[in-house]
């Protein structure tokens, strides 16, 4: 299969990209300009590195151009600063999909693949663990525009019959997760730790979310490029909830050592609980997640350790 994916560079998208190559698929992968190829690809590899602006149409086409399916992971925003601008979050999210999915509209590509985001776009739980018909009643931006491109992929279905499978992703961690840019707690909180930083804490530590390792993401994503079913819609998670407080303890484990922490006010955008069901990606999907946290906090360890010596050198 040819696939572009959008954001192929970034800490997931290669993930995927690596999992796809494996499988032997055709890549091109779409970055923004001055982003370098995260590795070296081997020979016997195809895949084609190429620079753009997704709110360009013209870089969008010569993407997409030829392409069996997309997969799309950019986002320019973070839940935690989506609300200090989300007019910029709507124009360069919302409004650069619109391109993307206009531009596979004229050249006839016929599938696309979209991450959005388990951890904002159900908000507050209402039950537990959270389904994909729950209700969605997201508190942050982040997940506003996430929601209004998966409403946006549903009509770009109907209209033009554009197979459009969104997987809402928990919290992914693992290797290549980008600690600068505060993505997510497991790489931060290692991160500092590594580093001998304390920890900060927003609340008491009993925040609980559903952790999931960046490979089994990556499968998801590899079933959902195969798969011909019905649903649309997927929960991608552990479907297990771990709280601040224990992702801390199972640090110390793998480091052997105690982590020094501080704790600050809660934030008003954190949602306290938040598991995600992965019934129907495990049934219509035939996926489900490998990597226990104890191994996969393990392996991010190792590599954030190699990443640390290298920089020090």
């Amino acid at each position: 299969m040819n696939i572009t994916i959008f954001g192929g560079g970034g800490f997931i998208g290669s993930a995927i990209a690596d999992r796809l190559l494996n499988e032997g698929h055709v890549l091109r992968i779409f970055e923004r300009p001055r982003v370098q190829p995260y590795r070296k690809f081997r020979d016997g590899e195809s895949v084609e590195w190429i620079a753009g602006d997704l709110s360009s149409t013209h870089d969008v086409i010569s993407a997409i151009q030829g392409v069996d399916a997309v997969v799309h992971l950019v986002s320019t925003t973070l839940p935690k600063n989506s609300n200090d601008d989300p007019i910029y979050d709507v124009q360069s999210n919302v409004v650069a999909s619109l391109h993307m999915l206009n531009a596979m509209v004229v050249h006839k590509v016929p599938k696309i693949i979209f991450i959005s985001s388990g951890g904002t776009v159900y908000g507050s739980p209402i039950y537990l663990p959270i389904d994909e018909k729950h209700p969605t009643n997201p508190i942050v931006s982040y997940g506003i525009t996430k929601l209004a491109i998966e409403k946006y992929l549903q009509m770009y279905e109907r209209l033009y019959g554009i197979k459009a499978i969104t997987l809402r992703v928990s919290n992914p961690y693992g290797e290549r997760q980008r600690v600068e840019t505060a993505q997510g707690a497991v790489g931060v909180f290692l991160s500092h730790a590594l580093k001998g930083v304390p920890i900060e804490i927003w609340g008491d530590g009993s925040i609980t979310r559903d952790y999931i390792h960046v490979s089994d993401v990556a499968k998801a994503f590899s079933q959902a490029l195969q798969y011909s079913g019905a649903h649309r819609l997927f929960n991608v998670s552990s479907g297990a909830g771990t709280t601040l407080n224990a992702l801390i303890g199972m640090l110390e484990t793998v480091l052997e050592e105690p982590i020094a922490r501080r704790y600050l006010p809660g934030r008003p955008f954190d949602v306290p609980v938040s598991v995600l069901c992965n019934d129907l990606a495990k049934s219509e999907l035939n996926w489900t997640p490998l990597i226990p946290m104890p191994e996969g906090i393990s392996l991010t360890a190792q590599w954030m350790k190699r990443e640390l010596a290298s920089l020090a050198c």
